[in-house]
């Protein structure tokens, strides 16, 4: 099975799901119309893409209802701007949606967030439409680029 959610900057949110059991994360961009954009044109925020990951995972291993768990554990879905550091449309949260059961799960986690908080939450949902995969050095950037990547993380105010 595979879901698609765009979480800020895609290499701070990859290895969360590498943790939990997901066969694969692929960075890559979604929600916009223009074809297979280019990482610098995606954050040029001219394209109406979001900086997204894939993830292709077995149910049986890990459900939908806990992807979404730890997507919500690890943003913040109170920035209307964007993620942590990083600002502007390509940022932004969303959870793109295949059927009607996934857009289900997905409204009924944002309203129980909501009402725990009291805080709008920002967080578009979108049906899925395409998803191109990022170039290949945006793969795995935490294990490519440990130390920039620690750096990044502290930097954005994602890990203290």
């Amino acid at each position: 099975m595979k879901a698609y959610f765009a979480g800020g900057c895609f290499w701070c949110v990859t290895p969360i799901y590498k943790i939990y059991g997901v066969d694969k994360v692929v960075c890559g961009y979604s929600g916009g119309d223009e074809v297979n954009p280019t990482y610098e044109q995606v954050k040029s925020q001219t394209t109406g893409h979001r900086e997204t990951i894939a993830l292709e995972y077995d149910e049986s291993n890990v459900t939908y209802d806990k992807l979404l768990d730890i997507y919500l554990a690890n943003v913040d879905p109170f920035d209307k701007d964007g993620q942590f550091i990083d600002k502007g449309f390509s940022y932004t949260l969303a959870i793109y949606y295949q059927n009607e059961k996934e857009l289900a799960l997905a409204k009924s986690k944002i309203e129980e967030l909501e009402k725990a908080s009291g805080k709008k939450a920002y967080i578009a949902l979108e049906p899925f439409k395409s998803f191109y995969e990022a170039e290949e050095e945006h793969q795995d950037y935490y294990l490519k680029n440990p130390e920039t990547f620690e750096k990044e993380m502290v930097e954005s105010g994602r890990r203290k």
